[in-house]
């Protein structure tokens, strides 16, 4: 079920469908439209709420339309569940962001962390993570909320306002130039798309025990990386030299976020298997075989 608004979403729809021709069943929609939510989500075992507004320069300037799918779309998710398919597992993608800006944070971060949205993105998401959580408690739903760090791997089309990792790499291939806005030491906790796979195959097993529980997910710290590293490294693994300038900090942009997993580690015996350079490495093969380099 998706709308198929990011770019190479299509692209990627069809890779699917080649990979699994008889499993996959695509139903186009918006999460904004109840009816439609309604209809897909009846009686299925499992929901994986990924669909959002995704970047934080989008919901400054239309908060309106943020709010709308990141709340209200969530919603609409959590009550076709609950009138629909109420045995359900309901597996949300949250966000790091919900902690705020975390200044001069210096250690791994917890579930302990108090929340502090920033940001209209920070603000929706952030409600929709309660909300998901609150259904589980009010309803008995059986609901994980996932707060995600830096995702990256193979078919991510990244832009500068979400998935840089991505951005970087396609930008470095094709010699485009990069605009940093910071000083390049912003870090992050680098997580694979295959080990996050991974993680939400564990969070679905029917009376597993991620049901009502909240993690942070992330790289952790071993793949913990500043901005400038991260290039460096794509640098190196693909040849290629990157061209870019610095710009001011962006609004709710934060300084270090690094994933404690010990949570989810012990609730679900689940850690990162592919490290950075490993990762990088693979996202630059495919990303040469879809780029014009």
């Amino acid at each position: 079920f998706d709308n198929l608004s990011r770019a190479g979403s299509d692209q990627n729809l069809a890779w699917i469908g080649a990979q699994h021709p008889s499993s996959l069943d695509f139903r186009g929609g918006d999460v904004r439209d109840s009816d439609l939510v309604t209809a897909a989500v009846r009686g299925v075992d499992a929901v994986l709420h990924l669909a959002a507004q995704v970047a934080v320069t989008t919901s400054l300037a239309d908060p309106l339309g943020d709010f709308a799918i990141n709340l209200t779309g969530t919603l609409h998710v959590l009550e076709a569940v609950r009138r629909g398919a109420p045995e359900a597992t309901v597996v949300f993608a949250s966000t790091n962001k919900v902690y705020g800006e975390l200044e001069d944070l210096d250690r791994a971060v917890t579930e302990d962390q108090p929340l502090d949205f920033r940001t209209p993105y920070g603000c929706s998401k952030g409600a929709a993570d309660q909300y998901v959580h609150d259904y589980g408690r009010s309803f008995g739903l059986r609901t994980v909320v996932l707060r995600q760090s830096c995702i990256y791997g193979r078919h991510q089309n990244g832009s500068e306002d979400q998935g840089w990792v991505a951005h970087f790499v396609h930008s470095i291939l094709a010699g485009r130039p990069l605009t940093i806005y910071g000083d390049g030491h912003q870090v992050r906790d680098l997580l694979d798309a295959r080990d996050l796979c991974r993680l939400y195959e564990l969070a679905v097993e029917p009376g597993g025990p991620a049901a009502g529980q909240v993690f942070n997910v992330g790289g952790g710290p071993s793949n913990a990386r500043d901005l400038l590293q991260v290039i460096a490294a794509i640098e190196d693994a693909s040849g290629r030299k990157a061209e870019y300038e610095f710009a001011e900090v962006r609004p709710g942009d934060q300084r270090r976020y690094v994933s404690d997993l010990a949570s989810v580690t012990s609730a679900l015996n689940w850690r990162p298997e592919i490290d950075v350079d490993a990762g990088l490495a693979d996202m630059i093969a495919w990303a040469r075989s879809v780029v014009v380099t």
